[in-house]
């Protein structure tokens, strides 16, 4: 079983615990971070599987969502300086732990990719709720519990997103629509053409902007690949 982490949380969460540590020191805190994430990747409800491999994906350079984004600049909330030692953090994972740095998408989209190849081979190791539309095994690292996603669910995470937005990433969902309001709106859903059609009357017809959120929010499971909305169901 391979673990498919998420470097790119693990650089900002060490950076930020060890800003007033030396650079030495807050590189072995990422050591033993990481080694523990390895070690703590299963737990009883991930019985009979183990990690005995990794791969992590850190982001780098350019993403298409900048180019996607018209409602509000991609990520453009983010203007806090980043924590020291992340950028000697990051080049310490690329060059002893074989972290990939993905350019032209995001590390997620990265997983994502990789975590549809391997299908119920792998693992994805992270905190990130984007990461929640993928199907298969998933292991929160901060409180430490597996757990399954299925297609389905994978695919309801990700219209419930169309509607919330996420404003860690500044993509402008619904005003007042948290996950709450968008589980009531979406209770009756048995399809992916009937989450769909949900989140376009909910944007009151407004086609692009459902497009948008999507194309941002979606996790591509094939390189290059962009989201389309379902097609309509036929009889």
């Amino acid at each position: 079983m391979i673990a498919l982490v998420d470097a790119d949380i693990i650089g900002y969460r060490l950076a930020f615990a060890c800003k007033e540590e030396s650079e030495t020191t807050a590189k072995h805190s990422l050591n033993s971070y990481i080694a523990d994430i390895l070690m703590c990747g299963v737990d009883n409800t991930f019985s009979g599987c183990f990690v005995d491999a990794w791969k992590l994906y850190l982001t780098g350079k350019d993403n298409f969502r900048i180019d996607v984004a018209k409602t509000a600049v991609y990520k453009g909330n983010r203007t806090a300086p980043k924590p020291q030692h992340l950028a000697a953090l990051r080049r310490h994972m690329v060059k002893e732990w074989g972290a990939v740095v993905v350019d032209g998408q995001e590390a997620d989209d990265a997983i994502a990719i990789e975590a549809t190849k391997l299908g119920d081979g792998c693992i994805i190791s992270s905190v990130d709720k984007d990461l929640d539309q993928i199907d298969g095994w998933h292991h929160n690292f901060v409180n430490k519990k597996s757990y399954y996603i299925t297609k389905e669910q994978g695919l309801y995470n990700f219209y419930r997103q169309i509607l919330t937005g996420d404003s860690a990433d500044n993509i402008i969902g619904l005003r007042g629509i948290g996950n709450i309001t968008a589980d009531k709106m979406m209770k009756e859903a048995v399809s992916e053409q009937d989450m769909y059609k949900i989140c376009v009357d909910a944007y009151e017809g407004n086609v692009e902007r459902v497009l948008e959120n999507g194309i941002l929010l979606w996790l591509r499971r094939y390189e290059g690949q962009t989201w389309t909305p379902p097609l309509e169901e036929t009889v």
